[in-house]
């Protein structure tokens, strides 16, 4: 019987049943405190029955494990579900060095950063995030490993490509000396009319997004003029709702 000792325990409440069917290779958890998240008392000592990573059971008490499933030992702690953040990027990394690696890196270092990341926002106990932006399709592919099980990481909802107007807060060229600017355009999520709009939304779909983020007006750590103007037009906004 293997034995772990850690500070908390990141699941999602669903398949309660009981233990008396017997679950081959199972893990059980002992909480101390169980918090389940639908505003219901919390209750002290529960044990908890995972199988193929779902959870099967929930029993009041500490079951005893059988010799070929894993224990986890949290009788001393509090247990919650998977907590969710709304607002991430996986693959970024702000530092003093952050606007020379918009130049210096490529997809591939952002790649291994979003591994990197998205499996120290699991064990922080993050079960589900929102990737509101990026400059490539890393996190998109990302998600989707997660997904099939060949890395360690939350739920992902990825926007894919940010959606902005050039010179906005989303334009990934800003302050690029010229040679080394381009002038971007709906593929690369630039938008300056109703038309690029609609094209930009439809390219997002094309590459996997699960939702779509705008940047109407400019952020805390925009490089643009400025970060409080409007950005996109009302017409453009409708044009991208209606897409």
């Amino acid at each position: 019987m293997k034995r772990y000792i850690i500070t908390f325990l990141a699941f999602l409440l669903i398949g309660f049943s009981t233990y008396s069917e017997k679950i081959k290779s199972a893990t059980v958890i002992h909480a101390g405190l169980l918090i389940d998240g639908t505003g219901s008392e919390p209750s002290k000592e529960m044990s908890i029955v995972i199988e193929n990573g779902v959870i099967s059971a929930i029993e009041t008490g500490f079951i005893t494990p059988a010799t070929e499933d894993d224990y986890i030992d949290l009788g001393g702690y509090s247990v919650i579900p998977g907590l969710m953040d709304m607002h991430v990027h996986l693959a970024s990394e702000y530092s003093s060095k952050s606007y020379l690696e918009r130049i210096s890196l490529n997809a591939p270092d952002y790649a291994i950063r979003g591994v990197v990341n998205a499996r120290k926002t699991l064990l922080a106990g993050f079960t589900t995030v929102r990737n509101l932006g990026g400059s490539d399709l890393v996190t998109i592919s990302l998600r989707n490993a997660i997904d099939i099980g060949l890395i360690d990481g939350p739920r992902i909802y990825s926007s894919g490509r940010t959606i902005a107007s050039s010179g906005g807060h989303g334009d990934g060229t800003n302050s690029l000396r010229k040679d080394l600017s381009s002038d971007p355009g709906p593929s690369e999520g630039i938008i300056n009319n109703k038309e690029d709009a609609y094209k930009a939304v439809r390219y997002r779909y094309k590459e996997g997004a699960d939702l779509i983020k705008i940047t109407a007006t400019g952020g805390v750590l925009s490089v643009a003029k400025s970060g409080q103007n409007p950005q996109l037009t009302e017409e453009e906004i409708k044009a991208v709702v209606e897409a």
